[in-house]
């Protein structure tokens, strides 16, 4: 009886050393990828960029990732951390290599190889963390490892902006986000071989991964609507992260480093409770409200013209996505088997990934026919959209 006991005390413990470090590896990756968001369009208009070329930053960036992903999630049964290292000693040549990128066409060239670098990182790490997570504790798990980003969220954007303005300029950003790569491989490098808790271990869970049929290591049917959600919230997404910089300007507003921080932390607050009510009421209770809260964002940021609407926005905005994307992530991983859940991982970020560079490109176009207050009323639409494909689901489901 002791001995079962000990078994089940194992099985929920979340805060292992293993989910320490997995999770502090995802902070100090999405710390190198987060500085570089803000201050890469502007280093693109430096460089003789139009709007459209700043949506290609974002676009081509993701195109690339989109193809490496269900590749790696095919592949990743023989050796997720020997990707996941591999992938992170990638990312971080090519961040370094961004110095010596002095041309439009450079930029973008580095930014293709940098995305099939982030495609292998990002579905391996969140694959090993969701081997890591006990099953039963899988919403409050994914929302405390998306914490990780969204410190990261919190923190670079601001320092990003702030290094560009300063004496260190681009290559200080550069510098930070190389540095920030190289501790997250430090932190992967630290993570033992991960456990499967459905009472298998983690090799046996690989080795069924490996027998399956092609088709189903590239791409899981399962986590498809879940997805298209998520490339929905995606294409929202890519729109603030490629434009936001730019809006502040065209609205004289200045620096929009507040966005970044009121957002992170506002998406902080919304996991800690998120995850915990994902798990004991399921995804409606989750989803729904998150995406009224991003529609009313995208409203007030349409018609922001001081910082105190700025503010607003921002925090809307965390809320709704904090609540979102993790909650997404959990319901396919619930949907799922534990062997493929390195495919519906790849399945998902593909999805989301492919919204944000449509997104970027799409709405950067609109931008220069209208104006970015233009485009973030259009991307109202978009949520408008996903609210009403999601009441449709749940209402099918119901009858």
């Amino acid at each position: 009886m002791k001995t079962g006991y000990s078994q089940q005390q194992q099985s929920t413990k979340l805060w292992t050393m293993d989910f320490v470090l997995i999770t502090a590896a995802s902070f100090f990756l999405f710390f190198g990828f987060q500085i570089l968001l803000p201050t890469l369009p502007v280093y693109m208009l430096d460089l003789g960029g139009n709007n459209t070329a700043v949506g290609l930053i974002i676009s081509i960036f993701t195109v690339f990732s989109l193809f490496s992903r269900p590749l790696v999630g095919a592949l990743m049964s023989r050796s997720k951390k020997g990707w996941l290292v591999a992938g992170l000693v990638l990312c971080f040549i090519i961040i370094s290599s961004y110095n010596w990128t002095l041309s439009v066409g450079l930029l973008l060239l580095a930014r293709c190889v940098h995305g099939v670098c982030w495609g292998i990182v990002t579905v391996t790490s969140s694959t090993m963390a969701s081997d890591i997570i006990p099953a039963n504790r899988r919403g409050e798990g994914i929302g405390f490892f998306g914490l990780a980003s969204t410190l990261a969220m919190a923190l670079a954007p601001a320092i990003g902006l702030a290094l560009l303005d300063g004496k260190w300029q681009m290559p200080g950003v550069i510098f930070v986000a190389a540095a920030s790569t190289a501790l997250a491989l430090i932190c992967v490098w630290g993570v033992q071989k991960q456990r499967n808790h459905s009472n298998e271990r983690s090799g046996s869970t690989d080795q069924a991964q490996a027998r399956l049929p092609l088709r189903s290591q590239l791409f899981e049917p399962k986590a498809l609507f879940p997805s298209l959600l998520g490339l929905l919230i995606g294409i929202v997404y890519g729109g603030i992260v490629s434009f936001i910089t730019l809006f502040g300007e065209e609205a004289q507003i200045g620096n929009v480093g507040l966005f970044f921080t009121l957002n992170a932390i506002s998406l902080l607050i919304v996991r800690l409770i998120s995850g915990r009510l994902f798990d004991r009421k399921g995804h409606v209770w989750v989803i729904f409200p998150g995406s009224l809260l991003l529609a009313a964002s995208l409203l007030v940021l349409s018609y922001t013209h001081s910082m105190t609407m700025l503010a607003i926005s921002a925090v809307l905005f965390g809320f709704g996505f904090g609540a979102v994307q993790p909650s997404l992530q959990a319901w396919i991983l619930n949907r799922v088997e534990p062997e493929l859940r390195g495919p519906a991982n790849a399945t998902f970020y593909s999805a989301f990934d492919l919204g944000i560079g449509g997104g970027a490109l799409l709405l950067g176009r609109l931008a220069e026919a209208s104006s970015y207050a233009v485009m973030y009323r259009y991307s109202f639409l978009v949520i408008v959209l996903f609210c009403t494909v999601y009441i449709a689901y749940i209402w099918r489901k119901s009858n």
